[in-house]
This record gives C-alpha cells, sequence and structure tokens, in this order.
C-alpha cells in the first residue's frame, strides 16, 4: 500500500498522463513510499542465491530507478557497480540513496537507453528487477541481446519473472484489466506510458536466452514473498559471443 507521504491521486494522475520518462521524472521523490518500488524482501531471496557465486567483479544494474538493487549488489561486488536509467530524477534519487549503501565496491550512475548499452562485454553480473514491464514486446530481444553483449565470458544475467498466472486467478484477470486500461491510455493519450504486466514471460524469455547461447536455470523466491510461479532466472554466458 502506499504510505501516508506518498504520491496523492493527482500527482499519480498527472505521471499516468505524462510519457514513462517524464512521469518517472514526477514520481521520483515519492517513488520509495510506494508499492511500486521492488520490495525489500524479494531483493533479499534474490541476494541468497547471487551470495553463492560472489563475489562478482562488476556488475550493472538495468533500470535501476531509486537504487533498491544496486543496494543489493555493492556487497557482492569487488569493484564496480553502475545503474543504468532513462529517467534523470530517479538517478538523482538513486545517487542519494547509495550514499549510505554497504559495501566498498565504486559506484557508477549512467543515464542512458537499455537498449542501446554504451558498454562493451565488461560486466560479470546484470540484473533487472521491477522494470521488466516497461520492455515492449517488440523489444524483448533486443533487450535481452544487449543484456547479453555487455557480459564477460561465464557472466551471468539475472531477473526475476513469472509464468502466466492461472486463468482463475484474481490477480491475473486485474493484471490483464490493467493492460487494457494502458492500452486504452495509449491509444487516446501521446505521448505513451508504457506498463504492462504479463510480458517478459517464461517460457518464451528462456527460448531468447537460449537463443543468445545462454545456459539457463529457474529458481524458486523464498515461500511467501512472491506468487508461486514466480521464479529467478539467472542465465550464464558460455560463449565468447553471444
Amino acid at each position: 500500500m502506499f504510505h501516508p507521504r506518498g504520491p496523492t491521486f493527482f500527482e499519480l494522475a498527472e505521471q499516468a498522463l505524462s510519457s514513462t520518462r517524464h512521469g518517472y521524472d514526477l514520481l521520483a521523490p515519492k517513488f520509495d513510499l510506494t508499492p511500486f518500488r521492488t520490495p525489500q524482501a524479494l531483493l533479499d531471496s534474490v541476494a541468497n542465491h547471487l551470495c553463492a557465486l560472489a563475489p562478482f567483479g562488476s556488475a550493472l544494474d538495468l533500470c535501476c530507478g531509486t537504487g533498491a538493487a544496486l543496494a543489493m549488489l555493492r556487497p557482492l561486488c569487488r569493484d564496480r557497480v553502475v545503474g543504468i536509467d532513462f529517467s534523470s530524477g530517479m538517478l538523482e534519487n538513486c545517487r542519494r540513496n547509495m550514499g549510505n549503501a554497504p559495501g566498498n565496491a565504486q559506484v557508477e550512475f549512467i543515464r542512458g537507453d537499455v537498449l542501446d548499452l554504451p558498454f562493451g562485454p565488461e560486466f560479470d553480473l546484470t540484473v533487472c528487477f521491477g522494470a521488466l514491464g516497461h520492455i515492449l514486446r517488440r523489444d524483448e530481444r533486443r533487450f535481452v541481446a544487449e543484456a547479453v553483449r555487455v557480459l564477460r565470458p561465464g557472466g551471468r544475467f539475472a531477473f526475476v519473472t513469472s509464468y502466466r498466472p492461472p486463468w482463475w486467478s484474481l490477480r491475473g484477470w486485474c493484471a490483464e484489466l490493467f493492460n487494457v486500461a494502458m492500452s486504452m491510455r495509449n491509444g487516446l493519450v501521446s505521448p505513451p506510458f508504457v506498463m504492462y504486466y504479463h510480458t517478459f514471460l517464461l517460457p518464451g524469455i528462456r527460448r531468447f536466452l537460449e537463443e543468445q547461447g545462454l545456459e539457463v536455470q529457474q529458481h524458486e523466491l523464498d515461500r511467501g514473498i512472491a506468487p508461486p510461479e514466480w521464479r529467478l532466472v539467472m542465465a550464464t554466458r558460455v560463449n565468447q559471443s553471444p
């Protein structure tokens, strides 16, 4: 639920009628007081899995937002963690939040496009949490290819996604109704605000990863922190060139 000091109805309405980027610039100061922030319990569950593989040399957080996942990554890395986001407002808050984050790795903040990453193969880990609904279906292969391209051989791409919920799921029907409303909004209002549920789903995304030559593992999350169909996906780059 929303925190009492979170965004008001009118602030959310203004965001919803803005472009994706400007909407997040508007929401950024109060984003961490909304239910849109990736739950800490989910990040803790992911960290438990990543700890078995740590330390990583360097890690990249795609669509880093206000830095929740970046703060989780820093203690797991020796050298460098990088957050990239297209919203200057979110990055400003990310920079502020990371001032108190544990760990010794150097932290970098990049304003940029995750579909055209300004990096070479220089990361041991790329992650994305809570932002996959902002990737249009037509861009999913491109997004995967970019996330993989910047990995060193042996590097991993980690994210949380799910299988499609069962047809009788109330949560699933609510998500579909949200998608219908968002499609109508984007048909009537320009520029669009891109946010959809039930995207980047298994098993389709697994096929995209395997097309890039990755070895894919799926892990269940800790009981009670996410719906049962959610999975942590970790894909390892085993070839020199994806």
